[in-house]
Parts: structure tokens; sequence; C-alpha cells
């Protein structure tokens, strides 16, 4: 634990031995702690396995390398700096306590990057600041692309039959696990664990919620621009995301090929820099898969039964989350998009989402909006109202922050992962110029996440009040200049998604055909 006057805080003893952190600003901080084996050689493309015992005080002081990965990013850092290794599994841990005897509350971020990329060493998430509101903070390490979410026939095989391909999920789950017999160590309280991420994080935090898996391992989610709710994906439909695993086992044995081997055996002798260049850059190529274990159904339907892991979420979204897509198009992309991703509804997208020249970016933009983040937390907040018993909070990020003035940021509001510089109250060296709203609105965003990981409520002292979301009362805290409950935002919108989603699922037929057709 940190100690005024020391640099260095007295080892703690974890799972494998002791690690010895650093004291900075009066919060002990532990960067690359090991909470499973480096998923190596026979290892590769297996569950996470226990770790080996090291002898002796492990430092604890840097960051481990992020998971091996194409350098989707790599305009923001550089490899050298932040090198990439198949030995990932990694965490590390910012606390405030001054004893292992507080049990404080634990917030473990997990990062996004369309399961392609990602890692915990970017500065942007350092925990820092959400420490100082009296929590500890965790981040943890997955593996993306190929070599954490590649199926294959053979790894189904290896696993019983029960599936393959999640093995990034199963790195979370391992890493929760972790959390539940290591935090006190750190002053943290296993009880009162609340899991957040953004985009793919935010997809995780969603899958986790309804995963048998992790029942037990939380007791609280915050879900920033990730719910996971659309069916599962079958051909090349809009909107949905979640592979069947008949699809992803068949683009596994693509991949295969594609590097010049036949058998799983052969694919583990490979460099891992091989496997993750074949795998790209490209979203959506290796994604989580109904594999019946992690991922046992379409969550839509999981949370209409009530079968879900019942705790409290804070869910939401920005409102120009479709620029992270795109900052221009022309009418005749927006609606060869819309005809060739939304087939028979397209005719009715178009009446809510007009095709004109003078409205096509903004309404390519909002379909964007819609299907990939806001529908999912629309349907996970109002499902989870209807069959739940846990308390649910919405919020919608529209305080655009204070971009360039220049014309690459004419038509962009507020971005997807915008949100992030507020959440851990971080400003950008030279960027973003924030001014005094900046920081009082980060300050506030702070203390709303960490009391929601205190009590499963966000609301506390000097703060606006946050009301609770209900499926026949929807409202949400507007975070603009300044925090600011009103009304769920887009409801036409979404309800409007609702209607398509339903036809995905086969329960309703799109505007003006007869019912069963798809």
């Amino acid at each position: 634990m940190a100690q005024a006057g020391t640099s260095r805080p007295a080892p703690v003893q974890v799972e494998g031995g002791l690690v010895q952190g650093v004291v900075e600003h009066d919060l002990a901080v532990y960067r690359g702690i090991p909470f499973a084996a480096p998923p190596t050689g026979d290892l590769r493309w297996r569950p996470p396995a226990p770790l080996a015992r090291w002898q002796g005080v492990r430092k604890a002081d840097k960051f481990a390398a992020g998971c091996m990965q194409e350098a989707v990013w790599a305009d923001v850092v550089g490899k050298a700096e932040r090198p990439f290794s198949e030995d990932c599994l990694y965490l590390n841990v910012w606390s405030p306590a001054k004893s292992p005897q507080e049990r404080l509350p634990v917030m473990v971020w997990i990062y996004g990057g369309g399961f392609v990329s990602g890692f915990t060493s970017l500065p942007l998430y350092g925990g820092e600041n959400l420490a100082r509101k009296g929590v500890v903070v965790v981040s943890i390490a997955y593996r993306v692309g190929p070599l954490g979410f590649l199926a294959h026939r053979e790894l189904s095989a290896e696993a019983g039959g029960r599936g393959s391909g999640n093995y990034g999920l199963l790195d979370q789950i391992a890493a929760l696990g972790w959390v539940q017999r290591n935090i006190a160590a750190f002053g943290g309280d296993p009880h009162r664990v609340t899991i957040f991420g953004e985009s793919a994080g935010g997809q995780s935090v969603s899958i986790l919620a309804a995963s048998p898996l992790a029942k037990g391992l939380f007791q609280g989610v915050i879900c920033e621009s990730g719910a996971s709710f659309a069916p599962v994906k079958m051909d090349d439909e809009g909107g949905e995301n979640i592979l069947p695993i008949a699809t992803a086992e068949a683009r596994g044995t693509e991949t295969l090929k594609s590097l010049g081997v036949a058998t799983i055996a052969e694919a583990r002798k490979l460099p891992a820099k091989a496997i993750s260049a074949a795998g790209g850059a490209i979203l959506d190529r290796f994604w989580p898969v109904l594999d019946g274990q992690v991922i046992v159904d379409d969550q839509y339907k999981l949370y209409r039964a009530g079968k879900y892991n019942d705790i409290p979420i804070l869910v939401g979204t920005n409102s120009d989350e479709g620029a992270i897509r795109l900052r221009s198009t022309t009418l005749e992309a927006y609606t060869a998009f819309v005809t060739k991703r939304f087939g028979a509804f397209a005719p009715a997208i178009f009446a809510v989402y007009p095709a004109t020249p003078e409205q096509a970016l903004r309404s390519h933009k909002d379909v964007y909006r819609e299907t990939d983040f806001a529908w999912g937390t629309w349907a996970w907040a109002h499902l989870q109202s209807e069959t739940g018993k846990s308390e649910v909070f919405v919020y919608y990020f529209n305080h655009r922050p204070p971009y360039p003035n220049t014309p690459e940021y004419a038509t962009v509001g507020v971005s997807h992962g915008d949100e992030l510089d507020y959440v851990f109250g971080w400003q950008e060296p030279g960027q973003l110029p924030w001014t005094p709203t900046d920081r009082k609105l980060s300050d506030a965003v702070l203390s709303y996440w960490a009391n929601f990981a205190k009590s499963g409520d966000p609301n506390g002292p000097g703060l606006p009040q946050w009301p609770r979301f209900r499926a026949d009362h929807p409202m949400a805290m507007h975070f603009k200049d300044q925090p600011e409950a009103g009304a769920y935002p887009n409801l036409e919108k979404v309800e409007f998604w609702e209607k398509y989603y339903a036809w995905r699922r086969g329960e309703a037929s799109p505007p003006g055909t007869v019912r069963g057709g798809r």
C-alpha cells in the first residue's frame, strides 16, 4: 500500500509470488502483473492456463507488452514505444488504499479496439484520476484478432465439442477471477467489483453480463457504446456481429489456408506475428462467437427470458458515434449501403433517414449510430428494466470536445470514444485545449462512475440527480456542458430499429410486406 514519503510500497503477495509497484502521487501503482500463463506454443488458442510461481520479488513498475496485433493505432503510438507480444496476459492496479483492510470498491477496465487491437498502456487509460475518487482501478489485457478469436473445427474438438474462438473473452474472465482472489491484498473489495469498457470493451462487458462463466465475478457494469444485443450474423446483415460457430470455424479454415498450413498443430508452430498479420486489422473478421459456452444464445432472447446476471448497469452512447465510421459520403454511397446491408427494410429506413444530397451524410452516420451502438444500449436498458430487479441508468454524451477549428472536424459532433477523455480525466497534451467547462464536466463524470462502483447508483452529493431508467418512463442523463437529466434521446429512432431487429430475429415483417418475409 502507498505510504507517504516512500517511492515504493511494500511488496504484495499475489498468485505467483510477491510483486512490488511504485508510489505515484500517493497512489500505489502496479504495472505488468501476470494473471495467467503466457498463451504461447501449445497454449496458443486455449483457455488461459494457471501461472507458474516465481522466486523473489517481481518488479511491477512497467506496462507489459500489448497482445499481438496489427498496428491499428500506429498513428497514435509507435511500435517501438508500445511493443506487442503473444506473451501479454498482464494487468495493472492503481490503489489509493493505505492498508488492505480498507476494502475499497474496484473498477476493472476492459479496452476497446474492435477485437483486433487495444492495449492497457495507452496513456488515456491511466487509472489515477478514478482512483483518487476512492476506488481501486484495474486494467486487464486480452488476446485480440486471430490469436484471440480464431475458431476452428479442431479447436472445438479439443474443447470437447463446446465450441471455440472466444479466447479473448476467456482471458477477461480469467483476469476477473484473479481480481476475486487477489484484489483484497491491494485494499480492494472483491464483493464490490464493477467492470467497465468502451466499444469492443463495451461489447465485452455486455457479453459477460449474460455469460454463465462470469456469474459472480462482478457486481456492476458500465458499458460505453458497445451493448451486444443484435441477432447472430448469418450473412452480411447490417448491424449484426456475433458469429455462429459454423461461420467462425469456416473463417478459421480459410485463415489457416492463407497461412499455408492445414492443421492447428502446424499453426501453433508459426510465429505469432505471421498469424496476426493474416488477420489484419479488418473489423468484425474476428469477433466473439456463439460457442455455447461463453456466449450461449442471442443476448436479446436471454434478457427477454430473464437469463442473465441481474446486477446494476450504467449504459450509454455518444451523439455522433457514426463519425468514427465516416466523415464524408455521397448520396449514391449511402443508398447502396442501406440497400445492400438492410435488404427489404431499406425503404422504411429511407423514410426515417432521408436519402437526399443534403441529408446523406447525417443519415449515413446516424444509421451507424443506431445500429452499432444506440439500439443495443436501448435494448439492454429496456429489457433489464422489464425483466430484472437491479437498477438501470442511461447516459447520452453530447458535449463536443474542443476539436481544432479545421475542415476535418467541421461535421463531427461527439464521436465514438470521445467520452473517454472525460471518464479518465485525461487531457491530451497539445491536442485538446480543455476549458474550465471541460474540466468541471470530467470531474462530474469521474464522480458519477466512482459512485456507481461504490453503491450501484451514480448519484451523490453535489451532483445533479441522475434518474433511474424505466421502460414506462425512459429517462437519461445528458452530458452537455453540464449534466442534465432529460428524456431518452432519439427515442423514435431506436424504437424503429426495434422493429428491424424483430424482423431479423424472424418475429416480424418489414413495413409494406407480408408477414414471414425475410
